[in-house]
């Protein structure tokens, strides 16, 4: 029996909904939010958008927290506090700092009405390095990246191009699957 690779697990790009990076946030947030109807359905296996350019390459992805993230006033300045967990500050350390800041002292209908109209190309945050695999990579690499780097998917790529989705649930199933196989 061979090894399977990242391409055995992967989610085609075909099988996922995409938008224009000309898109706006409005316009991603209806379209996400039909997404998780599909997926409660048991319509569709997943709840991302694929951000396509004018090319129709697909140049990242957008989430419902990525939605979430937009409306935070000040998020991109706090940055991503959970990577100080490795020096030893938690969010609940951090949680009476921030309120006292006053980031969420904007009614939720406000807030909503200025980020409507952001253009989904302003919020592609461009994939690490990390975030990429390419479709003929063993398993082992892609638990690595999945685990080490927190990512909940993972862009598969054919020659530099994206071709489809690994997503940390598919591989945990995998994992799974083998333990119990070896009988762990």
């Amino acid at each position: 029996m061979k090894d399977k690779i990242v391409k055995d697990l992967m989610i085609p790009i075909s099988e996922y909904e995409t938008i224009s990076c000309e898109a706006n946030l409005y316009e991603a947030a209806l379209a996400l939010g039909e997404a998780q109807q599909a997926f409660e359905q048991g319509i569709h296996r997943h709840r991302i958008l694929l951000i396509s350019d004018d090319n129709g390459d697909i140049v990242g992805k957008v989430s419902q927290l990525d939605v979430l993230r937009v409306l935070e006033p000040k998020g991109k300045q706090t940055g991503n506090y959970k990577s100080l967990s490795r020096f030893g500050v938690s969010s609940k350390y951090l949680e009476p700092m921030l309120n006292q800041c006053g980031f969420w002292d904007k009614p939720l209908m406000d807030i909503c009405k200025g980020a409507g109209r952001l253009k989904v190309k302003t919020l592609i945050s461009v994939p690490a390095p990390g975030e990429y695999v390419s479709e003929d990579a063993p398993l082992s690499e892609a638990i690595h990246q999945l685990a080490l780097e927190h990512h909940q998917s993972l862009l598969v790529t054919r020659n530099k191009k994206i071709v489809g989705i690994l997503r940390q649930t598919d591989m945990f199933k995998e994992v799974l699957q083998t333990l119990t196989v070896c009988g762990l």
